[in-house]
């Protein structure tokens, strides 16, 4: 991520935040409309601008009653909202494509992180540094279902591997411990959970980032195709909160650190609460982004990674991703809105 990008957006951001402050409370007297957003996972400090809510309030600001259903990975999220147990799932776009593979009606409506921030770890001593010396290993995931398993397939296929040519091990969220103990050989992350993983010391490792081989987006907001057409308003206010949110964490990464302690599961350290929010941050914006505001797409870049997904036979059907994305949600561009 080039600085000056990330500068420019923070400024913008603080902008929109003067804006907002200026316009919080128009919505204050009207009754909130309950929306649930299906996460991916517990509620960590990546996501530090939707757990503080109760402080911020840029969704109540938005006419919102947010609520949010943790998960073990993307396809946790998807089936949250098959089951109707959520309205937006916070998903990856390998488990995205996977339910649209299998017939299920979904459209994406917000590009959460541009920028792919998946990661195979390993030992220096394992001497794994490409993706042909995955073969017979075994590999560790955060969830069967998670883009750590995704991205790790994406890896694989580079070398004309399989998930059959290697043991796939579920070790759980930012656990590097089994590497550590030689249960796995090397483990499929993100960029954040490394961060964490060398804060606990796990030493010089060896690091395949899966965007030198495919740079897809890792996060997008997805919903059921009739969520989509019946309860547009809500979601429009429910993007234009979330970028509300995501700018306020880009302009202030320091006061989301601090509350990331209050409401982040693994927020007990203010210094590693900031590093992860500064790279999450980073993720969120991008030279498109730039161009048209936070969660904006980049259409033919995922429709490069959906006929990837094809090519590598990590799905059966073509997929166009015009048809199974809506930009008509996304708030519009103002000179203040980042």
């Amino acid at each position: 991520m080039q600085r000056p990008i990330a500068r420019r957006t923070a400024l913008l951001a603080s902008a929109a935040l003067l804006a907002l402050t200026a316009a919080r409370g128009a919505h204050a007297a009207d009754p909130l409309e309950k929306l649930t957003v299906a996460g991916w996972s517990k509620p960590i400090t990546e996501i530090t601008h939707l757990l503080v809510e109760p402080d911020k309030g840029f969704f109540k600001a938005n006419g919102i009653d947010l609520a949010y259903v943790p998960g073990a990975g993307g396809a946790d999220a998807i089936r949250n909202i098959l089951t109707g147990q959520a309205d937006v799932a916070f998903t990856d776009p390998g488990a995205f494509f996977a339910a649209l593979d299998k017939g299920e009606k979904l459209r994406a409506i917000y590009d959460i992180y541009p920028q792919n921030v998946f990661n195979v770890v390993s030992l220096k001593s394992a001497n794994i540094s490409k993706p042909a010396d995955l073969k017979g290993k075994k590999i560790g995931v955060y969830s069967l279902s998670s883009g750590t398993r995704q991205n790790l397939l994406v890896l694989l296929h580079q070398a004309g591997l399989s998930e059959s040519d290697v043991t796939i091990v579920v070790t759980g969220l930012l656990n590097f411990a089994p590497l550590l103990q030689g249960q796995v050989d090397a483990t499929a992350a993100t960029d954040t959970g490394l961060l964490v993983g060398r804060h606990k010391g796990i030493g010089d490792v060896n690091v395949m980032e899966v965007r030198n081989y495919l740079n897809v987006s890792s996060d997008l907001f997805v919903v059921r195709e009739e969520v989509y057409q019946q309860k547009k308003p809500l979601l429009k206010r429910f993007l234009k909160a979330y970028r509300e949110s995501a700018a306020w964490m880009i302009a202030n990464p320091d006061e989301a650190a601090g509350l990331a302690v209050k409401y982040a599961i693994d927020g007990t350290d203010r210094a590693t609460n900031l590093e992860v929010i500064r790279l999450r941050n980073a993720a969120s914006v991008s030279a498109n982004t730039e161009r048209n505001g936070l969660g904006a797409f980049d259409l033919e870049a995922l429709q490069r990674a959906a006929d990837a997904y094809r090519k590598l036979g990590l799905i059966e059907h073509e997929i166009k991703i015009k048809d199974v994305v809506g930009t008509d949600l996304l708030p519009s561009r103002s000179r203040s809105t980042p």
